[in-house]
């Protein structure tokens, strides 16, 4: 019912009866509408809480499965921990190997320790064996020069920069071929090489194993491998004329036998090791390989690149991109040569494959030896290794060396013809497509490219391994930027890395 009262319509009141026992509800405050759904609002509220809940919940739960996967990736299935390591550097698979174990070293090793720092036994009384194997320089040269200063006066220049002492506690003794480790009669180096002679050589891939045997020499110390032993590696340069310059055992003899190792050589090897001269250099040369062996400075393994293969350490995106480069078989391919990861029996990677190689790099025209155009530096076929100088076919061959501590380095290749790792990587991506860039030009202009090979020999050079396997004109396997990326990468080899 309703009253109209100036045209204004209000409503009335209807005075329901009810039975005297009904409870009638209680009246709504003022402006309050009664629910017209079931739960109303209050079920609504309750409802928007409890999603909001679930929600929340689901989100701290991926926000700890996502902080626990970026700190440990590698407890994750591999496609997310593949991708935290393409996101934060983290290894997604890290590994365990075994180190040299750290223990005092040796009498001996102490004694080769004080002969390997001795000016004394060369013959200017101011070089000795660290002089050109700096121990802050992981045991290089300490100097940007293509060869170091030796001889009488300390002014010849030498012939090959000296390598690095590290990491030489694995190397095999120098072969040809198959391993022959287990043959009951030695065999003749000559012959090994001649049954290689005509076999075609295995391409190198990084990641993948050999087709079939290595045919080409490998292991031994020096660039061409004519030492077999740290001992014969560590009297080397005490006789050559260009750096410790002693004229012959016999001088050096005399400086070992000095008052201030009479007595330890004595207590060391008994008394008579003073009386015989072959003796007392042999004894001494076995000293300074045990400090090489003993000490663990020259095989530390405390890279950047040790501890992310362990887990312990995280690469920068350039560092992760330029590793794969590094591996991958169609850019740069150095693991092909320069193995990158853990051998099957645990131990940690020496980042070569201990074999030669002729890589045809240019003369460098700085070096003495080179004012002769007539003189050639020919690694394992001469002309400072003479015993295989007639197995032609290993011409312009040299030992592939470790790139662990490379970045350290200011001299490359056997020449030294570069100073720095951008060169190095230049003359590796523009060798084959741009040899224009890498090679001089003769006097009608025309590039020449091998020009420190003779050419009878420029066979041996090797063409078929990437990135040589490409033509003049074609596209170079690497971007200039995929160049910073590898050598951002090998510098994660340098020894000393603080792992936090």
């Amino acid at each position: 019912m309703s009253v109209c009262i100036a045209s204004v319509r209000v409503p009335v009141p209807v005075i329901a009866m009810s039975h005297p026992n009904t409870v009638l509800p209680p009246a709504l405050p003022a402006g309050r509408q009664p629910n017209r759904t079931p739960g109303g609002r209050a079920g609504r509220t309750s409802l928007r809480r409890i999603v909001l809940r679930v929600v929340l919940g689901l989100v701290i739960a991926c926000a700890a499965l996502a902080g626990y996967a970026l700190a440990y990736p590698e407890r994750m299935p591999d496609a997310i921990g593949e991708a935290v390591e393409n996101m934060t550097g983290a290894n997604a698979h890290p590994v365990h190997f075994e180190r040299p174990a750290v223990e005092p070293m040796s009498a001996i090793a102490l004694l080769g320790k004080q002969l390997f720092n001795d000016p004394s036994l060369s013959a200017s009384g101011q070089q000795s064996c660290a002089s050109c194997h700096s121990a802050s320089h992981a045991y290089g040269p300490p100097n940007d020069l293509s060869v170091q200063l030796g001889g009488p006066h300390m002014q010849d220049a030498g012939y090959r920069p000296p390598p690095s002492l590290t990491y030489l506690y694995r190397q095999a003794p120098f072969s040809i071929g198959p391993d022959a480790a287990d043959a009951d009669i030695p065999v003749s180096l000559d012959q090994a090489a001649s049954a290689a002679q005509g076999v075609q050589r295995a391409v190198k891939t990084a990641g993948a194993a050999p087709a079939a045997p290595a045919m080409v020499p490998q292991g031994g110390l020096f660039w061409d491998g004519r030492a077999d032993s740290l001992q014969r590696q560590a009297l080397g340069p005490l006789t050559n004329p260009v750096e410790m310059a002693n004229k012959d055992l016999g001088a050096v003899v005399q400086k070992l036998s000095q008052d201030k190792y009479r007595d330890t050589f004595g207590k060391l090897f008994g008394p008579a090791v003073l009386h015989d001269p072959n003796l007392l250099a042999s004894e001494a040369m076995f000293a300074i390989a045990r400090f090489q062996i003993e000490d663990p400075s020259f095989h530390a393994f405390s890279s950047k690149y040790d501890y992310w293969l362990e887990g312990r350490a995280r690469l920068s995106q350039a560092e992760l991109h330029g590793l794969r480069l590094f591996n991958d078989q169609n850019k740069a391919n150095c693991a092909g040569c320069h193995l990158s990861a853990v051998s099957r029996d645990g131990l940690p990677p020496m980042f070569t494959d201990q074999q030669y190689e002729a890589l045809g790099v240019p003369r460098n025209t700085s070096l003495a030896l080179n004012k002769d155009p007539k003189f050639y530096d020919m690694g394992t076929c001469g002309p400072f290794r003479k015993d295989i100088a007639d197995q032609t076919q290993y011409c312009g061959m040299f030992l592939t060396p470790t790139l662990r501590n490379t970045a350290t380095r200011h001299a490359f290749f056997h020449n030294g013809v570069y100073h720095d790792l951008k060169h190095v990587m230049d003359f590796y991506n523009l060798r084959n497509t741009s040899p224009e860039k890498i090679y001089p030009r003769d006097a009608s202009g025309k590039v020449q490219k091998y020009d420190d090979l003779p050419a009878k020999y420029q066979a041996n050079i090797d063409v078929a391994d990437a990135p040589f396997d490409r033509k003049a004109g074609e596209k170079p396997a690497m971007t200039d930027q995929d160049i910073d990326d590898i050598i951002a990468f090998l510098k994660t080899l340098n020894d000393g890395y603080k792992v936090n």
